[in-house]
Formats: structure tokens, C-alpha cells, sequence
């Protein structure tokens, strides 16, 4: 975006709507729709198969396909994506991660074939392409879970496609490093700036020694690196991070890095305010949060967003639906168009209460970057697993303090009485649901294109991947080949897990510390005690995640208040079949099972254990399940077996491991 001088009204930011959802096709329509309600750039949601690197016939995909985003399986997924909407005018942003490259192979090849059908220049048309990959793998191993590749492998792939965007595609922020969900993990202000710049400084100086890039043009690499970051309600706290990290990126690319153009120096930045703070219980007053989180990152002109995406106030719901991401864009529109913000220079310069709080977070940050860089930086510290239990330990702090009253969430653990909301009435449908056709529609349609296609061009455009992964040369050519070959997403990542192998990354859920002291935690802890006694066996407990759900800081922080309690914990991460999770818990014997889905998948998945442990002859096990589960789907699922559902109102885990003593009490016959 322009920045404007100090003596002109500031520009509004781009605004966006995280958005997409079961086919190309329908979120061809929800993006038109959005863009004619004055929204000015696109926002691409993929489905979970996508960012994991599956097609929607893979196990793996089953009951995931365009759930929590759009499939995108090949090149006419893309097409169909974009039908209609000119890519050299329109600002995109795609939150994909270890997919990257591939996806933005795909968005480059449907550029080309754009410029060819009008008859224009190609290297003209990707000039002028805009928008970010969002790339940013490190947070993927310490929060989000869509990684594919070990860490390694996984830089290669992010500094190829940074040479080949600085080269090709000048204008596009070919990586936006992403500290949103690092917060949503349990980052304080200081490790969320810290670790982001932390991976900043991996990404550079993989760039700077790779040799792909003159020195003389770090300069436009450094100004194409974009940042994603999450704004909590603590809007003062927040703003002032805001400044901090500025401050800390211009100090940081001008000393590190030698860039002497300070436009080139800006922290350019993109958010979308903290979706998992948002609350099940009275979630009108999402609303209100929403806002004032909007605040904390448009204020200070100086640190003010570029881009802003908003989520909708029933999030904590499930899906929204149009008319409420139209709500989110309307937020925007009014805080840009109707008040004065936009017409003052930076309305906190000077206010010495403000300063002192930068003050601190920069000294926090970077006494934090000079920890993980004594490690061998980031890394080395994802590998070690220093960056993940910090989170671990912080968000367990967090959740401590929410449990115990010291931080107030309003509705949920204060102010809980309420009338009914009309948002909510029955018959409103309050939130969007995908039609299991879709899934199915899905499968069929990519055996239809792997049956169209040129099968033999897709095998040696597969072969010279291939072989090129083996070799320090650049990737992004070859991924495009492969994209107008007609290769699918499935088969790409496929290749390439030949080449590089896959990656679990550290749990940090042993290095939490534990909550010793606390009366509650003492109280179940006896009655664990007593319960093993009388049972003549240690309590164990399977925390599970099936799927390819990543979101993983619910399940770390239930295996950690188990342990805390005095169960013994398996806890083997994420991205585990039915299966995998079936036969652990028969191996170990455990007396519950607790399984965790924030995708939407819950009814196609969960049974699919129950049915597993029933004919492994486990079918006494009990099983529970927690993650954002709608009331009629709660129902469906007792109904299927499930002893017991918990969503985010159930937000008192001491309380719910109480309740997990009782049925193991229970189904084992003691009173």
C-alpha cells in the first residue's frame, strides 16, 4: 500500500475476509460476492488436505475435505478458484504454509494462462501480480501443525521460492511470517515479537547464503517480507507491540542485514485479531471484542496494519456464514470511513506511559532472540523443542489465571447470567455447515482429472522434481512444470516426502511445568491416588488428535493438567489415523481415551475410534472428545457411543479431570 506524507489522510488498510470453504466453485461465488461489498482484497482458506499436502482420497483427508477452507487439489481447482476475477488486478493473500510453493505455482500458471487468453505480455502480467503466501514454517512446528517436511527441507523450499518471487515476481510478499498463532499458542507480547523475528532472521540469512540473491538485492528481499500477527483485547498492551516490533525490524534489517533505504525497513503487516478468544458462552460479546481488538493494530499510525481481517462473532461456533463475515467487513468499513482516525499523524507519539511499555518488550525481545540465537536460532530451537514448551508452559499460565478468576473473561467466567440471544434462536441456523456431499464430490472429481490428463507428462514432470530435490538448485521451475502437467497436490508433496521424509515435531507438553500448590489440582489428585490403589494399576489416559486438525494447544494443555493430576499421559501429537490411535490405546492400556477436533470433522472421525476400539476388544475404554462441537452434533455423537463432550465453555480443566475420575470410576465399578 501507498504510505501517504504526514500532511495527507492515511490511506485505509487492505480489508479482507478469511474466506473459502467446500469447492472452487462456491468460494468463486462467496469471493465476488465479498469483493462487490467493498471488500479490497481476497483472503484464501484452504482445507486441511491442502495445507497438509493430501489429496481428498487420501486417508488422512477423510471428513476434512472443505471444511475449515477450500480444496485445491490442481490446476483447475485454481482456474475454477479465480474464474472471473483478473489475478494482475487483484490482492491476495493465501494462508498456506508447507504447500507454499505448489500453491503459488498454481497462482502464477493461472496468471500466465490469464496474460495468454487477452493476448498480454506474461512477464508484464506477473509484475504486477500482488498478495502474500504466508510460508512461515517455524510457527508451524511451535502452534499450527500443517508442516510436511522436516525443518531443514522446509527452509530450502521457502528460500527458493523467496529468489525465485525477488526475481520474477517483484511485487509479492513471497513469505509472511506469522506470530498470529504463536500468541493463540500462549506467547506473551515479547515471545510473540521475539520468535517472529527470530524466524525473520532464519529466512534472511538462509536467503543471504544461499546465493541466490546479489547482496546489492537483500534490499528488496528484506522489503517483500511481510508479518501476520494476532491482536488480543488487551489493546494498550497490544499497540505498544505494535511499536516495539517496528522499531526492532528497522533495527534489525539496517544492522544485520545492511538495508539503508528506510522505506525498504518498514514493518509491513497484515492481522487478523484473535479468533481463538473468542467465547462459545454469550458470543455476542465477540462483537465487542472483535472491535477493540481492531483497535490495537490502527491506531498508532506509525505501527498501523496494511491489512486487516476480521473474524465473525460466532467463530467459537463453528462456520460463518456470509451475512456474518459482511458483519466483520462492515467493522472495518466504519472505523476507516466514518471516524477521523485516518486524518492525524501518530496520536502516541510522545506519551511517556506508552514508551515505557515498548521500552519493555524490546528488551524482552531481544534478550529472548539473543537466547534462541545462542541455541543456533530457530531452527535449532523448533528441533530442541526450546521455542514449543515456552509456549506450553506460558499458555498454561494463561489458562491458570482464567481458572482461577485473576483474568476475567466476561460470560464465561464472570457476568455468566444472560437472556436468550435472538442471534441464537431456534431456526436461525447460526452457523454454516458443509454437506458430506462435497467430501464425496471432491473424491470423484480428481478420479475424473487424473483420468483427463496427460499421465505421462505428469510422470516425468514428477521424475525431474524429483531429481532436482536431490540438488541445491532451485525448486519454483520445476513446481511449475509440474502444475501445467496437471499434478495434483497429493502428488507433488508426495515426491517431495521421498526426498526430504516427513516430520514430528516436539509435543513440549513435558517440559510444562506442573501446578503444585493449587488445592483443586491436590483434591483430583488424590482421587486419582485412591482410584489407582483400588484398581492395583497407574491411571492412563490417551490424548489423541485425529485427523489433520493441527490446532493442538487444547489437547498439549489437557495432557498436561492429566499429568499435573497424576495420570499417566500418552500424547504422541498430531495428525494421527483412527487406527494409530486404536491401537496405542490398546498397547497401553489405557482407561480413557480424550480425543480433540477444531476442524469440523468430529462426526466423520470420532466414531471411527469407537468402532476401532470395540473390535480390538477395547469397547469398555470410555472415550471423550472436546473441540467446537455444535449441541445437535454433541447429541449425534453420544448417541454413537461418546461418554462425554466438552467445547470451549468447559473451560475449567481441573474440573473436567474430575469428571474423567468419576468415569473411570464408573465403568470400572467402583463407587
Amino acid at each position: 500500500m501507498p504510505y501517504p506524507t504526514d500532511h495527507e489522510r492515511d490511506r485505509p488498510w487492505v480489508m479482507r475476509t478469511y474466506a473459502g470453504h467446500s469447492s472452487a466453485a462456491a468460494s468463486n461465488e462467496l469471493y465476488r460476492r465479498n469483493l462487490a461489498k467493498g471488500q479490497t482484497g481476497l483472503s484464501v482458506a484452504f482445507d486441511l488436505p491442502t495445507q497438509t499436502g493430501y489429496d481428498p482420497d487420501h486417508q488422512l483427508s477423510r471428513g476434512e475435505v472443505g471444511k475449515v477452507g477450500v480444496p485445491v487439489s490442481h490446476i483447475g481447482d485454481m482456474r475454477r478458484l479465480f474464474d472471473g476475477i483478473p489475478l494482475a488486478e487483484a490482492n491476495t493473500s493465501m494462508t498456506i504454509n508447507a504447500p507454499a510453493m505448489w500453491l503459488l505455482a498454481l497462482y502464477v500458471s493461472v496468471a500466465r494462462e490469464q496474460a495468454e487468453a487477452e493476448g498480454r505480455d506474461v512477464d508484464e502480467v506477473l509484475a504486477k501480480l500482488t498478495g502474500t503466501t504466508q510460508n512461515d514454517i517455524i510457527k508451524e512446528y511451535l502452534s499450527r501443525g500443517t508442516y510436511i517436511f522436516p525443518p531443514g527441507p522446509s527452509l530450502r523450499l521457502i528460500t527458493d521460492m523467496i529468489a525465485w518471487t525477488v526475481h520474477h515476481v517483484p511485487k509479492w510478499n513471497p513469505i509472511n511470517i506469522c506470530s498470529y498463532h504463536l500468541q493463540e499458542a500462549g506467547a506473551t507480547p515479547t515471545q510473540e515479537v521475539a520468535y517472529a523475528l527470530c524466524t525473520a532472521i532464519a529466512v534472511l540469512d538462509a536467503v543471504r547464503d544461499s546465493g541466490q540473491v546479489d547482496a546489492a538485492d537483500m534490499a528488496k528481499v528484506v522489503a517483500r517480507i511481510s508479518f501476520f500477527v494476532n491482536a488480543g483485547v488487551r489493546f494498550v498492551e497490544e499497540m505498544s507491540k505494535m511499536r516495539a516490533f517496528t522499531a526492532l525490524w528497522d533495527e534489525l534489517t539496517r544492522d544485520r542485514y545492511g538495508v539503508t533505504d528506510p522505506k525498504a525497513r518498514r514493518l509491513r503487516y497484515g492481522v487478523q485479531v484473535n479468533s481463538l478468544g473468542l467465547t462459545e458462552a454469550q458470543p455476542e460479546n465477540n462483537v465487542q471484542r472483535i472491535v477493540l481488538e481492531m483497535l490495537a493494530v490502527s491506531l498508532s499510525r506509525s505501527a498501523r496494519a496494511r491489512a486487516i481481517q476480521l473474524p465473525a462473532w460466532n467463530e467459537a461456533l463453528g462456520l460463518p456464514r456470509p451475512w456474518d463475515q459482511q458483519w466483520a467487513l462492515r467493522m472495518q468499513q466504519v472505523l476507516a470511513f466514518e471516524t477521523d482516525l485516518l486524518e492525524y499523524e501518530d496520536i502516541f507519539d510522545g506519551s511517556h506511559v506508552i514508551q515505557a511499555k515498548v521500552d519493555e518488550i524490546m528488551t524482552g525481545a531481544r534478550e529472548e532472540i539473543a537466547r534462541v540465537q545462542d541455541l543456533g536460532g530457530a531452527v535449532a530451537a523448533v528441533e530442541s523443542g526450546y521455542m514449543k514448551s515456552q509456549l506450553v508452559a506460558s499458555l498454561a499460565e494463561y489458562r491458570r489465571g482464567m481458572e482461577n478468576g485473576e483474568r476475567v473473561l466476561v460470560g464465561v467466567n464472570k457476568f455468566e447470567t444472560t437472556e436468550p440471544s435472538p442471534l441464537q434462536a431456534e431456526g436461525a441456523k447460526a452457523i454454516e455447515t458443509i454437506d458430506p456431499a462435497v467430501e464425496k464430490a471432491a473424491v470423484t472429481a480428481i478420479e475424473e482429472w487424473r483420468t483427463q490428463r496427460d499421465n505421462d507428462a505428469v510422470e516425468r514432470s514428477l521424475a525431474a522434481l524429483k531429481e532436482r530435490a536431490q540438488t541445491t538448485e532451485n525448486l519454483f521451475e520445476a513446481t511449475v512444470d509440474c502444475a501445467r502437467a496437471g499434478v495434483t497436490t497429493g502428488e507433488w508433496s508426495g515426491a517431495l516426502r521421498e526426498v526430504f521424509g516427513e516430520y514430528r515435531a516436539p509435543t513440549g507438553v513435558s517440559a510444562a511445568a506442573g501446578g503444585s500448590g493449587d488445592p483443586e489440582i491436590e483434591r483430583v489428585r488424590s482421587r486419582v491416588r485412591s482410584t489407582e490403589a483400588e484398581l492395583g494399576e497407574r491411571l492412563r489416559i490417551l490424548v489423541g488428535k485425529p485427523g489433520l486438525d493441527g490446532h493442538s494447544n487444547g489437547a498439549e494443555q489437557v495432557a498436561v493438567r492429566a499429568r499435573d493430576v497424576g495420570f499417566e499421559v500418552v500424547y504422541q501429537g498430531i495428525r494421527l489415523t483412527p487406527e494409530q490411535i486404536v491401537a496405542a490405546a490398546v498397547q497401553e492400556g489405557v482407561h480413557v481415551v480424550g480425543l480433540s477436533v477444531l476442524s469440523g470433522s468430529h462426526l466423520e472421525v470420532v466414531p471411527h475410534v469407537v468402532d476401532g476400539l470395540r473390535a480390538a476388544g477395547a469397547g469398555d475404554v470410555p472415550v471423550i472428545v472436546g473441540g467446537i462441537i455444535p449441541p445437535d452434533d454433541a447429541a449425534l455423537l453420544t448417541e454413537r457411543g461418546i461418554a462425554r463432550v466438552f467445547t470451549p465453555k468447559d473451560y475449567e480443566l481441573t474440573e473436567i479431570m474430575d469428571g474423567i475420575v468419576s468415569l473411570v470410576r464408573e465403568r470400572n465399578g467402583l463407587s
